[in-house]
């Protein structure tokens, strides 16, 4: 893959994509009149990058390069520990910038630009490809399928009809989408359709131990040290579960954010606990929020409401703090989905 080129674009960049009219309803073939019409494309995610945009990130490079186009790979923030031994992770670039002579710019996993915190988005044509139930269509181009496990998914669909190569690599990158945005097989996203899906990437050449021991048994100590005082802090209260750590804590414990990544799957498992949510101060003072639900409950409404989103079990967003101010909001909420749910 190529290095990120910072070199100003010649002309209007995307202008060819914008004039071009698509006749088609369907938008695989849409986005494959994209990918073939352009020459250089830049793909970027979200920040704080997970599992499904890191390995569709990663996947689409490689069919770029199998279609003979140029593709850049560029992330605002670095890419988690745990996924640096997927195949071609150390082709994205990490840049808070994109500037450069580009076709397109190939969004995965944002619901708005933005989620990537990367400038310069706006100059070109945008393809929004994204999964999330809070999806939003903000770019020129955009394909949004809540029904589907992960944008990894849609990237095996868009490599199928283009008659791509699913090649080792690939399968490896593209299982660790399904695992991750899954909770390991346990969200309730999971469909008999997710196994065809996991059977043919292991089939391909996918090692599902291997990718498996990468993303659950490899912490670092500062993770767990970080998770310890989180749990100390464990409340629960009826169907709710939460817990916290503060930006002191992550100093003294010389916690990264990846360190963080998880906890709240921990509150989850709770017996009887249908919803969690683990807050985390910013070295700002504000409040990120990772919510979890064994199906019951719908976070990703919980979060949209507090101006995040995400998946039905497994959304996000971020408060003004302090922190007693951002829980007693996000409690509010979830107590009052809670309060919906049959008596037992």
């Amino acid at each position: 893959m190529h290095k990120l080129d910072v070199a100003p674009p010649a002309e209007p960049a995307g202008q060819s994509m914008r004039k071009f009219a698509f006749a088609a309803s369907d938008p695989i073939p849409r986005i494959l009149e994209v990918l073939r019409q352009g020459d250089r494309f830049v793909v970027c995610s979200h920040t704080q990058p997970d599992g499904d945009s890191v390995g569709s990130m990663l996947a689409l490079g490689i069919l770029l390069e199998q279609m003979g186009k140029s593709v850049d790979l560029v992330a605002a923030d670095p890419i988690p520990a745990h996924y640096s031994q997927l195949p071609g992770v150390r082709a994205i670039a990490k840049s808070q910038s994109i500037s450069g002579t580009y076709d397109a710019a190939i969004l995965l996993e944002c619901d708005s630009l933005k989620r990537t915190r990367l400038r310069g988005l706006e100059r070109y044509y945008q393809v929004n490809i994204d999964h999330h139930i809070s999806g939003r269509e903000f770019a020129d181009f955009n394909w949004i399928d809540r029904h589907a496990v992960s944008v990894g998914e849609m990237v095996y669909r868009v490599m199928r009809a283009a008659g791509g190569t699913l090649t080792p690599e690939m399968a490896s990158c593209l299982y660790v989408t399904v695992l991750t945005d899954t909770g390991g097989f346990c969200y309730g996203s999971v469909r008999e359709s997710t196994f065809a899906l996991a059977r043919d990437l292991v089939r391909a050449g996918a090692d599902p131990i291997g990718i498996a021991k990468e993303v659950y048994f490899s912490a670092r100590a500062s993770k767990l040290r970080i998770l310890g005082s989180a749990l100390n802090r464990l409340t629960c209260e009826g169907g709710l579960a939460w817990l916290w750590i503060t930006h002191q804590d992550m100093i003294q414990l010389r916690a990264t954010e990846e360190d963080s990544d998880g906890i709240v799957n921990f509150a989850l498992s709770v017996e009887n606990i249908e919803a969690a949510v683990f807050l985390r101060e910013l070295p700002e003072g504000r409040i990120r929020l990772s919510l979890r639900s064994k199906g019951a409950v719908n976070v990703a409404a919980v979060a949209e409401g507090l101006g995040g989103g995400g998946h039905e079990n497994a959304a996000g967003c971020t408060l003004d703090g302090p922190l007693p101010r951002a829980l007693h909001e996000v409690l509010a909420h979830l107590r009052a989905a809670v309060a919906l749910l049959p008596a037992r």
